[in-house]
């Protein structure tokens, strides 16, 4: 009996390494109370969505200068929530003008509609038939969302974007929909020489405008570009006043005066800088008072 106990306990503890060394089995995204998810890939190789609980609250209104932007892309996404045909869009310019709020704020305008929102790194792009597949038979509508998009020359993994937004021959889900946010218009870089005629290059290229062409297709696949552009000095100092007005704090002549020499710091007066001085500002005004 001892020799068999021995064995048994033997047999149960490689059960349980064995156990141990199998993959678990990927979290199932929270679809009935997620609003939004992140697309993750585990060691094993296999993707899954994972729940994100930690929503940004920012709403529209909290967005300003960029009213035009604003009215396109929630017509567009109205229109897309509604089951009307609407477009993949790419969001371009100066960075810190609220290319990536509005995508946020979206959400928290249409949530109650059915609109979900779906976040993929770029490096991970090459998963989309995957995640589009796990999101077609759902009621939902979902905004695959790629934050911060561009490519390196020698990047070939922008092609599986390209073939979800308009090469794939599967006619595709017309519950998904794609917005990006990019600093670069065409996603990948251009060069002077590439503008020139063709001639003989060192790497052999000898039809330099197909690979033009071919660089510029994948921003050609979005139907709605929005283009965002540096506030003015006034502008600037506009969003300074809500941000501030939000940490219970007024814009006098002081914190005026404070906003334009942050700014001035960091080159730039987009929003997103407004932001980030108005809560130093209130943090630091509420540390005097203690």
């Amino acid at each position: 009996m001892n020799e068999s106990a021995a064995l048994i306990s033997e047999l149960q503890h490689l059960i349980a390494t064995l156990e141990g060394a199998l993959p678990r089995p990927a979290p199932a995204p929270d679809f009935k109370r997620g609003l939004a998810f992140r697309w993750r890939r585990r060691a094993q190789g296999d993707g899954y969505l994972e729940t994100v609980r930690d929503l940004s609250p920012i709403r529209l209104d909290d967005l300003m200068n960029i009213d035009r932007q604003k009215a396109e892309i929630r017509r567009n996404t109205g229109q897309f929530v509604r089951g009307l045909p609407a477009n993949n869009v790419l969001l371009t310019g100066s960075r810190g003008t609220g290319k990536s709020s509005l995508v946020k704020a979206l959400l928290n305008e249409f949530a109650a509609d059915g609109l979900r929102v779906v976040e993929v790194d770029r490096h991970l792009l090459a998963d989309l038939p995957d995640i589009v597949e796990q999101l077609c038979a759902r009621p939902e509508r979902f905004i695959v969302y790629c934050d911060d998009l561009s490519f390196s020359e020698d990047d070939a993994s922008y092609r599986a974007l390209k073939t979800t937004l308009d090469g794939s021959l599967h006619a595709g889900a017309d519950n998904v929909i794609i917005y990006a946010t990019s600093n670069r218009r065409h996603l990948l870089p251009e060069f002077h020489a590439e503008n020139q005629q063709a001639h003989f290059v060192a790497n052999g290229e000898i039809h330099p405008g197909e690979a033009v062409d071919d660089k510029i297709s994948l921003s050609d696949r979005f139907g709605l570009w929005l283009t965002f552009y540096p506030n003015s000095q006034d502008d600037y100092l506009a969003a300074v006043a809500l941000w501030l007005g939000k940490h219970g704090q007024a814009l006098d002549e002081d914190s005026r005066l404070a906003a334009l020499q942050w700014a001035l710091a960091r080159g730039n007066r987009s929003s997103r800088t407004a932001s980030q001085f108005a809560r130093d500002w209130a943090g630091q005004r509420g540390l005097a008072s203690r």
